[in-house]
């Protein structure tokens, strides 16, 4: 499938403003990355396609590399010290350089001090391109990115971290400035006041996105597009979201099952011996992206009748309900259709497996932590003792200790903070060690009130929209908090005292044009590659977005015709990823080792 979307952009503006603008036909060249640029072209082009434009190969800036003297480099990297000390040393030994000649191509802006450091250097004699392409993000779904700074978690939250933290901040900053330029979008900038660094992030956003388009003036020009959002919110505004277990397909996959780097590993049988298969998770599948937001109650019908459309149209019999087994038998006899066949086998598979994990453990996890993050129980009745629903979860030995502590984070969620003696309590009877315990009272470090001495203060919670309907799974009744703010910034209705404007700039309201059929239309109409033309709201979460947050997005895009929702954040999570960086974050030399580094 061509890539769509976000990464359909990047990939066109990699090709187009870097690869193709130095190609010199019959001529080779040797393309040399860092990490965040290697992770940004692996996430949205082919290497089949980058070869075919004249590159070679692809190179890691900060490895040992043989000399290629008689051809010339393209460098695309970050404006680092690191990088640019590898770019600099290539070509310090004027009598073995590295390349023969350089085009470098910069993710963003470069600061005045490394490039006069450039400029002083051997290497700029050999420099025949030097350019800031404004595309500093990885590119992680059409409608979702990551900057890729798995540690700003800490940097924004950590006591310990003060001293990093303005600099973390201007950089992130610095990369949703790319992104906007990327896009073509001027936003007006918001923020979440009740964190003071949302409003540092926003000023800092606003002053770059005005020299773009200083630079630039057609940014953000467009239909509609003065409509457009950009809104900056600290992982604090809603803390139940990412400790919930949550049951549709993607979401509960990474939640519950190893996928490392968006590889699933699984055992396949039935076809001789049994072997370990990785299949990686994006959106090249388009049978993932059919499956990913479905609740899994769906998935394994929508699967089967998937194949058997599929079946049915290459003249092939499967019954009501295929099993895997039946699956591998069918590969054997037909096997021109591997490859399709094969992807109904990895999804069934990655169902079969989320659901041995739900039934018998998670099942029973599920219903207290929805009755929790709600404040009622399914049939709508308030919990009046919340205490009766999670003392049977934290006695129960079977039950994980980090499932215990997203249960007791729940309840603290639900009574405002509880007093230390409370939580010791709490603590004892789950059992939970001392050095897991930090990950509750760390919490506190985000704003969220935990331990309160005093009968907790009714602060207001946010008014929820009624969603529950006769279509709502009982275990899946909580929506996280995003989707309400994506809306109501569409509708106008976002409170400009909670989520002020950064400047006088505000969103333009109702737009006087008129809007035609073929914006409403645009997902259907569209080819992959084209810019889209309506309003955007670009939502960016400082502390890491979860894959239900991923979901509402496109939810969010899907029931409001011409407005495209995007959202992302310095690093993508897991319930795991948070409560390990939670727990870590009383020490100072925290290893990042902890976090899944993602995606690609």
């Amino acid at each position: 499938m061509p890539p769509l979307g976000l990464k359909a952009v990047v990939c066109d503006k990699i090709m187009n403003n870097v690869i193709r603008k130095v190609r010199v036909k019959g001529e080779w060249k040797a393309l040399v990355v860092d990490k965040l640029s290697m992770r940004m072209i692996s996430s949205c082009c082919k290497m089949t396609d980058i070869m075919s434009e004249g590159i070679t190969i692809v190179e890691d800036i900060t490895k040992r590399r043989e000399p290629l003297p008689s051809m010339e480099a393209i460098y695309l990297i970050t404006p680092s010290d690191e990088s640019v000390e590898g770019l600099i040393s290539d070509f310090r030994d004027p009598q073995n350089v590295m390349y023969r000649g350089a085009h470098v191509f910069f993710t963003d802006t470069i600061p005045d001090t490394l490039f006069n450091l450039l400029t002083k250097s051997r290497a700029s004699k050999v420099m025949k391109t030097l350019t800031e392409i404004n595309t500093a993000f990885l590119p992680y779904e059409s409608q979702v990115y990551s900057l890729d700074k798995a540690d700003a978690f800490q940097d924004f939250y950590s006591p310990f971290k003060e001293d990093v933290k303005a600099r973390m901040l201007e950089r992130l900053a610095e990369q949703m400035a790319t992104l906007c330029s990327t896009l073509k979008e001027y936003p007006a900038v918001r923020y979440r006041v009740d964190h003071k660094d949302n409003a540092t992030v926003a000023q800092l956003l606003q002053d770059k996105l005005d020299a773009y388009k200083a630079d630039d003036p057609t940014m953000g020009e467009g239909p509609d597009k003065a409509r457009s959002q950009l809104l900056i919110l600290d992982r604090g505004f809603d803390p139940v979201t990412p400790v919930l277990h949550e049951l549709t397909f993607q979401a509960m996959s990474y939640d519950l099952l190893p996928i490392e780097n968006d590889v699933y590993s699984f055992e396949t049988s039935g076809m001789g011996e049994a072997r370990m298969k990785e299949v990686l998770l994006d959106e090249d599948d388009d049978l993932w992206m059919t499956l990913r937001h479905k609740h899994i109650a769906e998935v394994s019908t929508a699967v089967t009748k998937s194949l058997k459309d599929f079946t049915a149209s290459k003249k092939m019999n499967t019954g009501e309900k295929t099993t895997i087994k039946e699956l591998s038998q069918m590969l054997k006899k037909m096997p021109q259709y591997q490859k399709e066949l094969s992807k109904y086998s990895t999804h069934l598979h990655l169902a079969e497996d989320c659901m041995n994990k739900y039934q018998g453990a998670v099942d029973k996890l599920c219903r207290v932590e929805q009755d929790l993050a709600m404040g009622a129980d399914a049939e709508g009745e308030k919990i009046k003792d919340p205490m009766r629903l999670i003392v049977p979860v934290l006695l129960d030995a079977n039950v994980a200790v980090f499932d215990k502590i997203r249960i007791i984070l729940l309840y603290i969620f639900l009574k405002n903070g509880v007093s230390e003696e409370n939580l010791c309590k709490l603590l004892q009877h789950a059992q939970i060690p001392p050095e897991d315990s930090d990950i509750i009272s760390n919490m506190a470090h985000m704003g969220i009130p935990i331990i309160t001495e005093v009968a907790p203060k009714k602060t207001k919670k946010p008014d929820r929209k009624e969603r529950i309907s006769e279509q709502t799974y009982q275990l899946s009744r909580w929506t996280p908090l995003i989707k309400d703010l994506m809306e109501d910034a569409i509708e106008d209705k976002l409170d400009p005292k909670l989520y002020p404007y950064i400047s006088t700039r505000t969103a333009s309201s109702k737009s006087t044009t008129a809007t035609s059929a073929r914006y409403g239309n645009w997902h259907k109409n569209k080819g992959p590659g084209e810019v889209r033309t309506g309003p955007r709201v670009i939502v960016f979460i400082i502390g890491g977005v979860t894959y239900s947050e991923m979901r509402c997005a496109y939810e969010v895009t899907q029931a409001n015709g011409k407005w495209e929702a995007l959202i992302g954040s310095n690093n993508i999570i897991t319930p795991t990823c948070l409560l390990q960086a939670l727990r870590d974050m009383n020490k100072p030399d925290y290893s990042l080792n902890v976090w899944r580094i993602r995606p690609h």
